[in-house]
């Protein structure tokens, strides 16, 4: 399924259609429904589950329309289908999502995904496809043990350490970025890994776009968004402006969320 999260309590009406499925942890995952079950609820902007309230109320309006989860498979016959009609090539950006956690619950989810990327031609350094995660285990592994030959994005948190134990600080030095070039095609850090604003007027830049452009990987830092911008920064222009002044073109590309 096409889920930015693996839980669905603040982004449809799960809580609604189905309560029993709620874990002991309170949330509803994705995990423990049906295809059948999950096609019937309603997507809808991200809320907040205790609330109900908009977590960005300036977005598109909720219980308005009637949006419903797509397959990945449906998504993947949506963007070709529309490249063909308008003549463009819009590619995709997939992420494996907490694998670790999907195989202690049963679920490969990497040997789930790989053969439906490769069945829609999204399988070499060619075509139109980054696939990213987290975890650096399981990049090594996709890389391996599957034999994953498109290009591959290591996703870089803002804390020191991922849940599955990846060291994000360790990554991020000269000796992590070396090694990282050995397994992937760019990095994909959070924008504080890059740029900071401690001060209305002052900003603090790190070498991290750098060391990455040295080993000839793409950067593609996350999230920029206009209604959420990082602490003192003032506009979205001036955000992105200041991520990459002075530090080169090469595949240094923000993924913005308007």
């Amino acid at each position: 399924m096409v889920l930015h999260d693996i839980y669905l309590d603040t982004v449809t009406d799960v809580a609604r259609r189905f309560p029993e499925r709620k874990r002991s942890d309170g949330r509803f995952y994705a995990l423990d429904l049906s295809l059948v079950e999950l096609k019937q609820l309603r997507v809808t902007e991200r809320f907040n589950a205790k609330t109900g309230q908009p977590v960005f109320p300036k977005r598109f309006p909720a219980e308005q329309s009637e949006f419903r989860i797509s397959t990945l498979e449906e998504e993947l016959q949506f963007i070709q289908g529309l490249n063909r009609s308008t003549g463009r090539k819009v590619g995709i950006y997939p992420e494996i999502k907490q694998p670790k956690w999907h195989r202690e619950q049963g679920r490969d989810i990497s040997r789930i995904v790989l053969p439906i990327l490769t069945r829609y031609d999204y399988a070499t350094k060619l075509d139109a496809c980054f696939l990213q995660c987290f975890e650096l285990e399981e990049i090594k592994r996709i890389r391996g043990e599957l034999g994953w030959q498109g290009r591959i994005v290591m996703l870089i948190e803002t804390g020191a350490k991922g849940t599955d134990g990846t060291d994000h600080n360790t990554l991020c030095t000269s000796a992590g970025i070396k090694e990282l070039a050995k397994l992937v095609d760019g990095i994909g850090p959070s924008l504080g890994r890059i740029v900071t604003w401690p001060g209305a007027t002052e900003r603090k830049v790190t070498d991290l776009v750098k060391l990455a452009h040295a080993e000839k990987l793409v950067v593609h830092p996350y999230t920029i968004r206009v209604d959420d911008l990082p602490r003192n920064a003032r506009r979205s222009r001036n955000c992105i402006r200041h991520c990459f002044a002075k530090r080169g073109s090469m595949g240094c590309s923000p993924i913005l969320r308007t």
